[in-house]
């Protein structure tokens, strides 16, 4: 059987695809900032405690923690900080908390955060959604218009907060 095109390695794997950063400014609340930096340092752990196993045989997880740690590092260098604390309660804005009533009365409570920590259970939002643009930049006592795949919904704007 002719060997001509089949690719000798050394055992080494090729880099894993980088994982896609997002176009839009790296906006991170202090919480935000601190779970990044948690989440690159228990990667780190990760790979070190693949590349002290006797058996390496399989090299895709240390290829998965690098690439994970390629991605944890550019995030955290285009990480811009926006402390809620500093931020004046008179309309939405980044890093706040957003208490809304809707058509059938009902409240919520949403924070805006950043894109790595937004949580649609916890109810913790990206600016970049379609409920942030809506919300950004209204008072409280105003109504908005969130525009939703299944139709509008206008809420009012209850209270601007910090999050707990």
């Amino acid at each position: 059987m002719s060997r001509a095109f089949v690719k000798e390695g050394d055992g080494a794997l090729d880099p894993l695809p980088d994982l896609p950063v997002s176009p839009h400014p790296n906006y991170v609340t202090p919480r935000g900032l601190a779970a990044l930096q948690a989440r690159l340092h228990a990667r780190q752990s990760d790979l070190a405690a693949l590349r002290a196993r006797p058996d390496r045989l399989d090299k895709l997880p240390e290829a998965a923690a690098e690439r994970d740690i390629r991605y944890l590092e550019s995030r955290l260098r285009s990480a811009i900080l926006i402390d809620p604390a500093s931020l004046p309660l008179t309309s939405v804005a980044f890093g706040l908390a957003i208490t809304v009533t809707d058509d059938a009365g009902h409240d919520t409570t949403y924070e805006i955060t950043g894109e790595d920590e937004a949580d649609a259970a916890r109810y913790r939002i990206a600016p970049q959604s379609p409920l942030a643009r809506a919300l950004i930049g209204a008072e409280a006592g105003d109504e908005v218009t969130w525009r939703k795949p299944s139709g509008p919904v206008t809420l009012t704007i209850k209270a601007i907060t910090r999050p707990c």
